[in-house]
């Protein structure tokens, strides 16, 4: 299934105490829970003012569906074409 990375503007969000962080997450994996299996959190980035997460999805109106049953926002919906990471700069074997 596509990879999806999606941009969340949530102003304060790197100041949420772990309980409103515990409450969101719950939030989540209940509409995640009854949306299926098609759909799939993996991991979530706070900065500041904004929420990056990365999900696994059968298409990027899914991971939309999901944010509207949660009420959260959804700024921007990316599919990951490509990974990078620091083993890439390796030369290839043989």
């Amino acid at each position: 299934m596509p990879k999806f990375l999606i941009e969340r503007d949530i102003p304060g969000i790197g100041q949420f105490s772990p309980s409103e962080f515990q409450a969101v997450s719950k939030k989540s994996n209940d509409v995640l829970e009854a949306l299926g299996s098609s759909i799939q959190w993996i991991q979530s980035y706070a900065t500041d003012d904004k929420l990056y997460c990365v999900y696994i999805a059968s298409d990027a109106e899914l991971v939309k569906e999901h944010a509207r049953r949660g009420g959260f926002p959804t700024n921007r919906v990316s599919q990951v074409r490509a990974g990078i990471d620091p083993t890439t700069g390796e030369p290839l074997p043989g």
